[in-house]
């Protein structure tokens, strides 16, 4: 388990994940925009919701677990995008389960909408 350490709030979540929070958030950092995120509490910590607004000026730690960055998966960076550019701000979701042929098509469809990933972000193959 990674941990996000963001003004005083210390959140775990598997490495796969915060790597693709990671890109989420960094990119919106970078364009200087604040934004809400919020996820579902795991049971060990009581269950419920939890939310931070996240603003660019606030210090960032990412701790990641493993010794290896896991492989990044554009369809749920895009997810990811979405959910965080829209009036619900970011809201942590799982991996989505395509595979095999249907993830191809699912992939097609959205880079012909637009990219799943800035141009400017190298995605770990």
């Amino acid at each position: 388990m990674g941990t996000l350490q963001y003004d005083g709030v210390l959140v775990e979540f598997d490495d796969r994940l915060l790597a693709h929070l990671q890109i989420v958030i960094v990119q919106k950092i970078r364009r200087g925009e604040s934004f809400l995120m919020s996820w579902r509490n795991s049971v060990e910590t009581g269950s419920g919701h939890s939310a931070i607004w996240i603003h660019p000026a606030q210090n960032l730690y990412f701790r990641f677990s493993g010794g290896r960055p896991p492989s990044i998966n554009d369809a749920w960076v895009e997810d990811l995008f979405e959910s965080a550019n829209s009036s619900r701000g970011l809201v942590v979701t799982k991996e989505p389960a395509v595979t095999g042929d249907g993830a191809r098509r699912l992939a097609e469809g959205r880079a012909a909408k637009r990219p799943a990933v800035p141009p400017h972000v190298k995605a770990e193959p």
